[in-house]
């Protein structure tokens, strides 16, 4: 079921009321627009990697001291990275201090600029990679329950094993479908949801 917020607020999806302060705004602004942006597709990979059990509150909180640690999610910058750089981040509080997540989002950067170099389009490597498993338009879905929205598909067990392939860390199916919602690939918005017409609207027109 899909429950409102205070009385003449609009109908949203029920994880965005859940905790309003946190996810409101960014389900309102941000979550499930289409996006063709390579820099925010590498962020978003490395933020859904930091989340592996845990709660997006919990990323989304450190979003700002990700960008910070990370210098603003530059791929160049992050995969040279070496072990001092580490040791920075295990003490930084502004970002989930676990090494294994911190090696792999250095990991991911040195990926990317590995696919960069093979990319017909290598500023738009990664979301043209993305963007392939849905053949460029946003899958528009009818979810009528947050309960029935699944946790992959099948165009997400794809992409995590061709990234699992060229060397990326932390994107298993589940971590991929959510990068998928989060950025526009599928439309998840409940169909009660306010934004469920306008996000369907921005991937229709990029289908015309």
């Amino acid at each position: 079921m899909t429950l409102s917020g205070d009385a003449g607020q609009p109908r949203r999806c029920q994880w965005a009321i859940s905790v309003p302060d946190f996810y409101m705004r960014y389900h309102d602004e941000e979550w499930g627009v289409p996006c063709f942006d390579e820099g925010r597709m590498f962020e978003m990979l490395l933020l859904e990697g930091a989340q592996a059990g845990l709660s997006w509150r919990t990323v989304l909180a450190r979003r700002d001291g990700y960008r910070r640690a990370f210098c603003g999610f530059n791929p160049e910058r992050i995969a040279r990275f070496g072990e001092a750089d580490i040791a920075r981040l295990l003490a930084d509080p502004g970002i989930i201090r676990n090494r294994a997540k911190i090696e792999a989002a250095i990991g991911n950067a040195r990926a990317l600029l590995g696919l960069r170099d093979k990319a017909a389009r290598p500023e738009r490597a990664l979301t043209d990679l993305f963007w392939s498993v849905v053949d460029g338009r946003p899958r528009q879905n009818a979810w009528r329950s947050h309960d029935t929205v699944p946790a992959t598909s099948s165009a997400s067990d794809r992409l995590a094993k061709e990234l699992k392939r060229l060397g990326f860390r932390f994107v298993g199916s589940t971590i991929v479908y959510a990068h998928m919602q989060a950025c526009g690939l599928v439309n998840d918005h409940l169909v009660s949801c306010w934004r469920y017409a306008p996000v369907r609207a921005m991937g229709e027109a990029i289908a015309d």
